[in-house]
């Protein structure tokens, strides 16, 4: 049976290095669906601006005065111009600029990033990279690496050590590439990629980061 937590690295020309990389660190995680799904609601909803806003009764512009009497028309009760009854008037109990945020344990973030990355370690998703060192930023030059990698035509995530700026330069035209420093690693970028791309450096470093050497 082949061994999930020992991947093999390339290098960006694709060719097979004599070298593994462990992920033996993750044998003990547990893939917990639900802790993902928090984690994935927690960060939508950070990314909505809630300035969404209609104008109530109050707001509108118009005559306060009573149209019709109360009774006796055979309609609706309504008072002035102004009634969410009538064209023009104002929006019943309608949105009003809120933070969609939530609280999210500091626990349950690293155990649903975790969770992630084993789930995309079972599914055999991760590959080990030595380095994304490329000599000057053109598209071109990245394609090439996309080609040797064998990269998804989905969504390819590109986790790194520190900052590529070569590297970012030559995928930001590419749509379905992103280039993630392990620091900003998470659950969305995670569960979202068809591919994942670890530098070999950045293994090590997301460890430290999440605790998973001590």
């Amino acid at each position: 049976m082949e061994d999930i937590f020992k991947l093999p690295i390339f290098n960006i020309k694709g060719e097979k290095l004599n070298k593994f990389a462990d992920f033996s660190m993750f044998s003990d995680i547990k893939v917990n669906e639900h802790v993902i799904y928090l984690a994935i609601k927690n960060y939508l909803a950070n990314q909505r601006q809630g300035t969404h806003k209609t104008k109530e009764r109050s707001e509108v512009k118009g005559s306060t005065r009573k149209l019709f009497r109360q009774k006796g028309t055979g309609g609706a009760r309504r008072g002035d111009i102004k009634s969410p009854l009538l064209r023009g008037g104002g929006r019943i109990f309608g949105p009003k600029p809120r933070d969609y945020g939530f609280k999210m344990n500091k626990n349950e973030k690293r155990l649903a990033l975790l969770s992630a990355i084993r789930n995309k370690l079972d599914n055999n998703i991760i590959n080990v990279v030595d380095k994304f060192n490329l000599d000057n930023f053109k598209t071109k030059l990245f394609v090439d690496v996309m080609d040797n990698l064998k990269m998804s035509t989905k969504k390819n995530l590109i986790i790194v050590d520190s900052k590529n700026e070569n590297l970012y330069l030559s995928s930001r035209n590419i749509q379905n590439v992103e280039v993630v420093d392990f620091s900003l690693l998470n659950t969305y970028d995670v569960i979202g990629a068809d591919k994942i791309y670890f530098e070999e450096k950045a293994i090590s470093s997301f460890c430290n980061r999440v605790e998973l050497n001590k």
